[in-house]
């Protein structure tokens, strides 16, 4: 029997490529030969990339080969990321035909919904890489399915809470912000309902998701809404595995299956600076890769993190214009009491005993590590999917604490010190955050390893194909 080739499609943004390029190595890892093809920007950023004899590559060009950067405009970007990926992924695919290398079956990820036309007009059977969290689906799958006013005008009473089949109350700041009948990225929520319209053609479609059922049961259980199977945390564990078990991070060597910018020496250094602490004595910041946080907001940052006065490692990147350092007037006391870098492997550093909380965005990557790595969070979600994920880690979960914002939707400097306070603390409270991320920690890990929940259902998928 013809061993099993499949065409992976996935965004060059990093919550779209992580994921996908480590759920592309599981399978290539398991028997399965995997094309995995984006734009050739994701080469400026990620100059390592895993080895395996059954994972190629196929980049192209989308016309921005510089990239999605903080700042800039998501519309015209995913526009013409899908004008001129569709034609490239036809020629992908008949080259490999011609090659004696068919495709057999064609995997896509999230915001890339006219795959499953371009696949169709190969006959080519095709699976939906979900790489957000089932609840997300769920309210998703709702809005596009008789609950859309319920939910759109929720946003009109945010102290208001709706009921949703299989969910638990949510409020307007718990949905993602998509859905809020005043969002401008009304070409993003078209790609989601497109997403739901294949469904519909396609009731059948296998729809691989980014978590795993210990952690969304009740989600799942509640599944008249497709063909939904969990295999997360997708996410490279081997690595995770190797982090946990180094007394001495600075001396820890990628493995083949880890990749990520390379990084200066002078950008190492933190390394030997985090070894140096104490355990879980610091906290990490970062606010991931896409969402732009406001002057006043980051200065609010900033004083709440000298405030709280413990030290700290904050991601601080480079925007399409400017910097974020540029963007603090508290800078120099910052660096005196923390140390702050343009990057950071950040599952190195959540696994690195001295990092005691995750100040995030709850992007559901950076939910995921958390959660796998064992750290408590403070939740500082800012628009899509991350005020629900963030409600998954405050009420679902109960590893961390979501901030509140004020009237003018700002988080004061009093708020972050009181939480960072709540979860970093030596009482009660502190080491009830710290001993629910250790269990996630644990059901993460037996979710994944042989015989779990999401390694059978990731088993059972190969063997399907």
């Amino acid at each position: 029997m013809m061993e099993p080739h499949v065409l992976f499609v996935a965004l060059a943004t990093h919550g779209h490529f992580n994921p996908g390029l480590h759920l592309a190595n599981i399978l290539s890892h398991s028997g399965v030969h995997v094309t995995f093809a984006t734009s050739a920007s994701v080469l400026q950023r990620v100059p390592k990339l895993p080895s395996s004899p059954r994972l190629s590559f196929a980049f192209f060009s989308d016309g921005q080969d510089d990239g999605f950067k903080p700042g800039n405009d998501v519309v015209p970007f995913l526009s013409q990321f899908e004008c001129q990926a569709f034609k490239a992924i036809h020629d992908i695919i008949l080259n490999s035909k011609a090659n004696g290398k068919p495709f057999s079956f064609v995997l896509y990820s999230l915001l890339t919904p006219w795959m499953a036309d371009v696949a169709r007009s190969f006959n080519l059977p095709t699976a939906l890489f979900w790489n957000q969290s089932a609840a997300v689906f769920a309210i998703y799958y709702h809005f596009f399915n008789g609950y859309r006013d319920l939910i759109q005008n929720s946003f009109s009473y945010p102290c208001v809470n709706i009921n949703l089949p299989g969910l638990p109350s949510l409020n307007s700041k718990q949905l993602p912000s998509l859905c809020d009948p005043t969002n401008s990225n009304s070409f993003v929520l078209k790609l989601f309902e497109s997403h739901f319209h294949v469904l519909k053609q396609e009731p059948q479609l296998k729809i691989l998701i980014n978590t795993f059922n210990e952690l969304e049961h009740d989600v799942l259980r509640a599944n008249n809404m497709g063909n939904l199977i969990p295999i997360g945390p997708v996410l490279p564990t081997k690595d995770i595995e190797q982090l946990n078990n180094k007394k001495n991070l600075g001396m820890f060597k990628a493995a083949p299956n880890s990749y990520g910018p390379s990084y200066s020496l002078d950008e190492s250094k933190y390394f030997s600076w985090l070894n140096s602490k104490a355990k879980s004595s610091l906290v990490y910041v970062s606010f991931g890769s896409i969402a732009t946080v406001s002057k006043a907001q980051l200065e609010e940052i900033g004083r709440g993190l000298l405030d709280y006065g413990g030290e700290f490692l904050w991601v601080m990147r480079k925007m399409a214009h400017g910097n974020e350092r540029d963007m603090l007037s508290c800078l120099d006391e910052l660096e005196a009491k923390g140390k702050i870098v343009a990057w950071c492997s950040q599952l190195e550093v959540l696994s690195n005993p001295a990092t005691g909380c995750f100040l995030t965005h709850c992007g559901w990557n950076s939910s995921m590590e958390s959660l796998v790595c064992g750290v408590p969070v403070v939740a500082f979600p800012q628009w899509t999917d991350q005020g629900t994920n963030a409600k998954i880690i405050e009420d679902l979960s109960k590893s961390g604490v979501k901030l509140r914002v004020n009237e003018n939707g700002i988080v004061e400097r009093g708020e972050i010190k009181r939480c960072l306070e709540m979860v970093m603390g030596k009482g009660d409270e502190g080491e009830s955050f710290r001993r629910n991320a250790q269990k996630w920690k644990e059901l993460a890990k037996k979710a994944t390893t042989k015989g779990g929940s999401s390694y059978l259902n990731i088993r059972g998928f190969i063997d399907e194909l």
